[in-house]
C-alpha cells in the first residue's frame, strides 16, 4: 500500500511541529509481537480519526542506549489508518522521541538532578556523556513548571481524592514529583506495577523531551 500523495508533500514540513508529531507517534507497549497481534486485530486506534490502524511498513531501525549501558534495537512500526489515511509511527513506551537513551537512562538522570545530583555526577553515575546530560537537564528544566501542571491534571483526573505530592523544593524536582505521582496512583488504579519513565513516556505520548512539549 502507498503513502498518501498529501503525506508527501506536506510530511517534512509539518513533521518539525508539535502538531504533527501529535499526528504521526502513537505510544505503545514494549512488547513487539502484543503489538503486532494489536494492529492484526484491528485494536489500534487512530489519534486522528479513530478509525483503524493498519499495519504499512517499518521506521528506520535504531540503537539506543539502555540500562548499565546495554544497547537497545528498536524498529518502530509505520502504520496507516483505513479511515483518514494518516501515517503513525508505534513508539515503544521505554523510548523517547529524539533521543537516543531509553527513557529508564533519561528518567535517572532527571530523578537525580531532582535530588540534587549534578551533570558530571550523573554522566558517570550512567555512563553517559556529561554534555548528553545536560541537554536532558536543560530541556526539562525549561519546561519543568509546565510538566508539573500537566501530571498533576493527569493525576487528578486519574480518580478521587488523588495524593498530590508535597513541594519537592524546587520547580523542577516538583515536577519529577508529579510524575512519580502519577506513577503510583497508575499502579494503584490497575493494581499492576508501572515504572515511572514509562508512565512519564506513555503520558507524554514519547515527547517527554520533544521540541514543543508540553504546549498549543
Amino acid at each position: 500500500m502507498g503513502r498518501p500523495s498529501r503525506m508527501k508533500n506536506s510530511g517534512r514540513v509539518a513533521g518539525r511541529a508539535v502538531g504533527a508529531w501529535r499526528r504521526l507517534v502513537v505510544t505503545v507497549e514494549a512488547d513487539a509481537a502484543a503489538v503486532e497481534r494489536r494492529l492484526a486485530a484491528g485494536g489500534i486506534a487512530c489519534p486522528d480519526c479513530g478509525g483503524v490502524l493498519d499495519r504499512w511498513a517499518w521506521a528506520r531501525r535504531r540503537v539506543l542506549r539502555g540500562v548499565d549501558g546495554v544497547a537497545v534495537v528498536v524498529r518502530p512500526r509505520r502504520t496507516l489508518c483505513r479511515a483518514c489515511g494518516h501515517s503513525h509511527v508505534l513508539l515503544p513506551v521505554f523510548a523517547l522521541l529524539r533521543r537516543a537513551d531509553v527513557a529508564a537512562v533519561v528518567g535517572a538522570g532527571l530523578a537525580g538532578r531532582a535530588v540534587g545530583s549534578g551533570a558530571r555526577t550523573i554522566a558517570g553515575r550512567l555512563g553517559v556523556p556529561a554534555a548528553t546530560v545536560r541537554g536532558w537537564l536543560r530541556r526539562f528544566a525549561a519546561r519543568a513548571q509546565a510538566v508539573r501542571v500537566v501530571f498533576t491534571a493527569l493525576l487528578v483526573d486519574l480518580g478521587p481524592d488523588p495524593a498530590a505530592p508535597d513541594p519537592a523544593g524546587s520547580v523542577f524536582a516538583d515536577a519529577v514529583a508529579a510524575i512519580t505521582a502519577l506513577t503510583a496512583a497508575v499502579g494503584r488504579r490497575w493494581s499492576a506495577p508501572v515504572g515511572v519513565w514509562q508512565c512519564a513516556c506513555a503520558a507524554s505520548g514519547g515527547r517527554l523531551l520533544a521540541p514543543g512539549w508540553p504546549g498549543a
